[in-house]
């Protein structure tokens, strides 16, 4: 099983930290930009490696491991009610750690982990009727770990793990149900990656490759078919810009958009961490944002409904998560709330 398990974090601690790199002093502190405050517990079973979709106003949580088996129901979230309806189960094989995006407003949800086999499987789910329609098995090798995300109505997966590290891109076309390979991403190999879209441009970050956490990020225009490397994400350069940038590279995160920028949330870095990085493309720059004010987890998923964000499930060591908490990343951080 490559469920992760480490030791369980309670609590937040506030530091400054000065160490000498490229000769530059490098400082972090913990942030209060952005606040967290607690939302309506996602209604079913707490999980971790779930995935999620959103589809107009409504996000969509499913699948995910447990603890003891592998799931394949699926529930809709609405903001504005606070409440949670379960839909469908997805048919096929109960799966962890599959990719998702969304395509004129239907999801597609494809490979992931049954608990003994890699998946290759690509099923498509729609909200009118609430059903869910096989379509072609994805092009690749069968895997989990992988990233999805659709650009200009097309669907792509990209990374993940085949028994191999992944770094191939497939390129997923609703009108002739089928799959075609893409330039592949730069750099390096990986799976439990995050990836957000954003001005129809993808970028994937993070991830882990043989023990190892990824400092390259990467942008893909699916227009030209290209990776663009961004700036790394770690504290390299002889500039200030990245003097705070520690834990920036971590993988299992949940990530999301917020207002045309790309959040990181919690994941692994050497042990499960719970802060929070906001990414502006505009500069290709990060900013530490005000650390989640919950457990920390790694194999959550986020969401965004109406410029705000969500995260819900994951795990830390032996626990697995059902809260929901929201994150306004425009107010200063609210004690106690």
């Amino acid at each position: 099983m490559k469920i992760s398990k480490f030791m369980l974090l309670q609590f937040i601690t506030a530091a400054i930290i000065s160490s000498t790199s490229c000769g530059k002093i490098t400082e972090s502190t913990v942030s209060t930009d952005g606040d967290w405050s607690r939302a309506s517990d996602f209604e079913g079973a707490a999980r971790t490696e779930a995935v999620t979709f959103t589809i107009g106003d409504t996000a969509f949580v499913g699948g995910g491991y447990d603890g003891t088996s592998q799931r394949r129901d699926y529930w809709a979230f609405n903001p504005v009610t606070g409440t949670w309806t379960q839909k469908a189960d997805m048919p096929g094989t109960p799966r962890n750690s599959a990719a998702a995006f969304v395509i004129n407003g239907k999801g597609y949800v494809g490979t992931g982990y049954d608990g003994t086999d890699k998946l290759k499987d690509l099923w498509e789910y729609n909200p009118v009727n609430n059903s869910w329609l096989q379509k072609a098995d994805f092009g690749g090798t069968a895997r989990y770990g992988a990233v999805g995300f659709a650009i200009n109505g097309r669907g792509y997966i990209c990374t993940g793990y085949d028994g191999n590290h992944l770094k191939d891109l497939w390129e997923y076309n609703t009108q002739t149900n089928s799959w075609l390979q893409k330039a592949s991403l730069g750099g390096t190999k990986r799976t439990d990656a995050s990836v957000f879209v954003i001005n129809d441009k993808a970028y994937v970050v993070g991830g882990i490759n043989n023990g190892a956490y990824p400092n390259d990020f990467w942008m893909y225009n699916a227009a030209l078919d290209q990776w663009t490397e961004q700036r790394k994400v770690t504290n390299v350069s002889s500039s200030d810009y990245d003097n705070n940038y520690t834990g920036i590279n971590r993988s299992s995160a949940a990530s999301t958009v917020i207002n045309n920028k790309g959040y990181l949330i919690c994941g692994e870095s050497s042990g499960t961490i719970g802060t929070v990085w906001e990414y502006d493309p505009g500069t290709d720059l990060w900013k530490a944002k005000t650390t989640l004010e919950a457990t920390a987890r790694i194999g959550a998923v986020a969401f965004t409904l109406k410029a705000i964000g969500y995260i819900t499930t994951g795990t830390n060591s032996s626990y697995r998560f059902d809260d929901l908490w929201k994150f306004n990343p425009s107010i200063a951080k609210i004690d106690n709330n």
